[in-house]
């Protein structure tokens, strides 16, 4: 999503719940604002928003003001709001408006005449210009959190059945490489070497509409196991259109067996991150810690985004080139 212009309280609440990916309720969203690194969103629970700890991570990151939009009763929406603003306020961050959001309709809670109504004012986001952006740029609002989370559980059915044999015939394939005598340097090299092959092809095909089969997608996912053929999947996320590779891995993480969902779901939460999507980020991070508590990448990601790290300063900047690089590889080790 291009930098947001908030002009109104409208523009605002109809930008939230693209912001997190999903419409929140007892909630307390920090917009931070007038930084270096264009806009954040902060989304905490109530009744208790843990103020100093958004606080610091706002003024570490180098905004300059605020807004508070809270989802709930008027008693909770106060007294988070109250405690928000005097966090920030020792932090030297302006709070520009607060604003509490309940039944379509909103109050402002800075308000100290007549200028808002006692019933609150009435809003339909549907008529918003930053909304109908959000919806042209791909991103999507679902109903409530539970709804994000879902849209990253495991697929059911037949359709669950039909990869668990897929997995079973991958991981027969690589038992079966594994007693003719490979030694186990010789058997990483094959599984490095045929996933940075694979991986490219797949890509380039689900981005022109042909997703990979269950065989393919169990093939991939016992692959990115290896280090190397995650690390090449990481580098080759379109940090500037990551759209695509969110698709992608959310596909493969819905897809796969939950002992090989770690990788994917990794990988889709650093896509997501690209993209501004910090709710669904933080909902593929639980899914690979869920999976594998000390994923490493994982752990990375969801110290980065605690700390409020903003996607642009976190970009991997290294190409698959500078990746064969590192690791050392000749010419017939890249994948194309």
């Amino acid at each position: 999503m291009k930098p947001l212009v908030i002009r109104s309280a409208l523009d605002a609440i109809a930008t939230v719940p693209y912001l997190l990916g999903f419409h929140p309720s007892r909630s307390l969203v920090v917009i931070g604002f007038e930084g270096p690194d264009g806009t954040c969103a902060v989304r905490v629970d109530l009744p208790s928003p843990n103020a100093a700890r958004v606080s610091a991570m706002l003024a570490g990151n180098g905004f300059r003001r605020a807004l508070l939009l809270a989802y709930g009763t008027a008693d909770e929406a106060a007294a988070a709001t109250g405690a928000m603003r005097d966090a920030l306020a020792a932090t030297h961050i302006e709070v520009a408006e607060a604003i509490r959001i309940a039944d379509g309709r909103w109050w402002s809670l800075t308000c100290t005449d007549a200028c808002c109504p006692p019933e609150g004012t009435p809003y339909d986001i549907d008529g918003s210009v930053l909304a109908a952006e959000a919806v042209f740029a791909g991103h999507v609002a679902l109903p409530d959190r539970s709804e994000l989370t879902g849209s990253v559980r495991p697929l059911e059915g037949a359709a669950r059945r039909s990869m668990r044999e897929a997995t079973r015939r991958a991981e027969r394939r690589l038992l079966d490489r594994a007693r003719d005598g490979t030694t186990s340097i010789q058997y990483q090299s094959r599984m490095v070497e045929e996933g940075l092959g694979l991986l490219p092809r797949l890509l380039s095909r689900a981005r022109a509409g042909s997703p990979p089969t269950d065989d393919e997608v169990a093939r991939l996912g016992l692959l990115l196991t290896e280090l190397r053929v995650r690390d090449e999947a990481w580098v080759r996320i379109d940090e500037d259109s990551p759209a695509p590779d969110i698709a992608f891995w959310r596909d493969i993480v819905r897809r796969v067996e939950d002992p090989y969902a770690a990788a994917p779901a990794s990988l889709l939460a650093f896509a997501a991150y690209a993209a501004g999507d910090g709710g669904l980020a933080n909902i593929a991070v639980e899914r690979a810690l869920e999976v594998d508590p000390a994923y490493s990448m994982a752990v990375i990601l969801r110290e980065v985004m605690a700390v409020g790290i903003p996607p642009t300063r976190a970009r991997m900047r290294m190409t698959p080139e500078d990746l064969a690089a590192a690791y050392q590889e000749g010419p017939h080790r890249q994948a194309g």
